[in-house]
């Protein structure tokens, strides 16, 4: 005669178990589950995300950071350097020569002009524009790093792009710790990304 379910020796609780937990189980825990409170990560281990609700990349580094701002801003740079360059030549060639004053010439401050322009269009282009749709601006894209929204992790768009470069340029003009500030802080962020909820996370 077959022993009915429930009634094996398997199934008769243990000395001090109670009746239907597994053995060796804490009472009332889900089998498989740490002990402790449910859904909670094992002592010492991380939550998941950095505190915004983005799952988590590895966090940029100050250093690479502060490189991709370098060569954003040499990009930017290089248009004025050459208007410049031509202005100034053009001014100390009027000098040495018996001209009737020593003022540039149109052309020259035309081409000074347009190069402030360019240098203009250039800076919304790559840090606004190519970053707020990729995460990437040039420098940011040859160092490897992305910027994303800290809830999503998805580029933030060239308007909150825009906005975030506007806080970086007040912030770093009203006390230089902004530019530090990642060093020492847990999650990497600078002043302007804590407004901004944004990341610079490794790609």
């Amino acid at each position: 005669m077959s022993t009915p379910p429930g009634y094996g020796p398997q199934d008769q609780p243990q000395h001090g178990q109670p009746y239907g937990q597994p053995y060796g189980q804490p009472y009332g825990q889900p089998y498989g589950q740490p002990y402790g409170q449910y859904g909670q990560p094992p002592y010492g281990q991380q939550p998941y995300g950095y505190g915004y609700g983005y799952p988590g990349a590895p966090l940029a580094g100050w250093g690479a950071r502060v490189g991709a701002s370098l060569i954003d801003s040499l990009i930017s740079l290089a248009p004025v350097m050459i208007g410049y360059g031509v202005l100034i030549a053009n001014i100390v060639a009027r000098e040495d020569n018996p001209y009737p004053d020593d003022d540039p010439q149109a052309y020259a401050i035309i081409l000074f002009v347009v190069s402030l322009l360019a240098s203009i269009g250039l800076t919304l282009w790559n840090r606004v524009f190519r970053q707020g749709r990729t995460g990437q601006s040039i420098g940011k894209s040859a160092l490897h790093i992305r910027l994303i929204d800290a809830g999503t992790g998805q580029p933030i768009g060239a308007w909150r792009s825009f906005l975030r470069d506007f806080l970086s340029g007040v912030f770093n003009n009203a006390c230089f710790l902004n530019v530090l500030w990642p060093l020492w802080d847990e999650q990497h962020q600078t002043w302007h990304d804590k407004v901004m909820s944004t990341y610079v996370v490794k790609t």
